[in-house]
């Protein structure tokens, strides 16, 4: 049977159920997006997927709403919105109609739930305060999509939907920019662990362009390596590896004689003709070719022994 329409509930809405739409719409683009209470629209039928609404969740009959009780919950208790369990039932198809590679599809399926989507179950049902988010809290995520919500003495019958569908496309964006630096992630896991088997014994880890690495220098528990170059442009870069992504800190930091300095003044501090930045943190240096960044690694290197 092919899906005709695709159903959720009228009035004002909140991040699940659009960021549901998002999904599904991509997988059904001929499908109409209804948005009703109305029995005859939120009635199971085989033509149809209805979500955050209708009080029942049954994968077979397409239903997925999470408001009844019992609520649905994942195998460890924390409670799914609309938007899990679309993700559930139907994001390894739209990860596969997002281009992903076969290879990459349940892993990044994984980490967009862990990331993005149980985020927004657990605020949607109240099982996290907003307030968690302390001064950003009005800038999460879901925040923003609801203050696109009509004001409340907007006088027009069609605000509501209104408000919904201009909101759809920048949900659509926020999706899809996730997937996309998930999927650039994956591509560049497998260019970082052919890097680190080459560099061997090596401190410097030398990369073909600027990317992702930390979480490859984990998986191969390369503690042994301090500092990254590549290429960036016309210029070269030297960068310290943070100790995780929840930090600021580094393995290592660059000299404390090079911070802050530039051009000349940098040039004489490392001793290396091309030398032409180092942030005052210590955690970037740039270089006019490889051959001075790579002096410069060498150095930053001999200092902390």
């Amino acid at each position: 049977m092919i899906i005709t329409h695709l159903v959720t509930h009228s009035g004002g809405f909140h991040a699940d159920e659009l960021l549901s739409s998002v999904v599904l719409t991509q997988l059904y683009p001929q499908a109409e997006l209804i948005r009703s209470r109305e029995q005859q629209w939120i009635t199971p039928s085989a033509d149809k997927i209805i979500f955050d609404v209708g009080g029942d969740y049954d994968a077979k009959a397409q239903i997925f709403d999470h408001h009844q009780r019992p609520n649905p919950q994942r195998e460890d208790g924390q409670p799914f919105s609309s938007f899990g369990l679309i993700w559930k039932h139907y994001g390894r198809a739209y990860l596969e109609a997002m281009d992903v590679p076969a290879d990459d599809i349940e892993q990044i399926h994984e980490k967009f739930d862990a990331k993005f989507v149980l985020p927004i179950d657990l605020l949607d049902n109240g099982a996290i305060e907003p307030s968690v988010a302390g001064p950003l809290s009005n800038l999460t995520l879901p925040a923003l999509l609801t203050s696109l919500k009509p004001v409340f003495d907007d006088p027009s019958p069609t605000a509501d939907d209104g408000a919904f569908f201009t909101a759809l496309p920048i949900a659509r964006q926020f999706v899809e920019a996730f997937v996309h630096t998930l999927k650039a992630k994956a591509r560049a896991q497998s260019i970082v662990l052919k890097a680190i088997a080459e560099t061997g014994d090596s401190p410097i880890l030398e990369l073909p362009t600027g990317m992702p690495h930390l979480s490859a220098l984990e998986k191969t528990k390369a503690d042994h390596i301090m500092f990254v170059v590549n290429p960036r442009g016309n210029e070269w870069t030297l960068n310290g590896i943070k100790l995780s992504n929840d930090t600021f800190d580094q393995r290592a930091d660059l000299p404390a004689s090079w911070a802050g300095l530039s051009d000349a003044a940098l040039e004489e501090a490392c001793g290396v003709k091309g030398a032409k930045f180092c942030h005052n943190a210590r955690f970037l240096a740039v270089a006019d070719s490889r051959e001075a960044i790579m002096k410069m690694a060498q150095i930053a290197v001999k200092e902390l022994k």
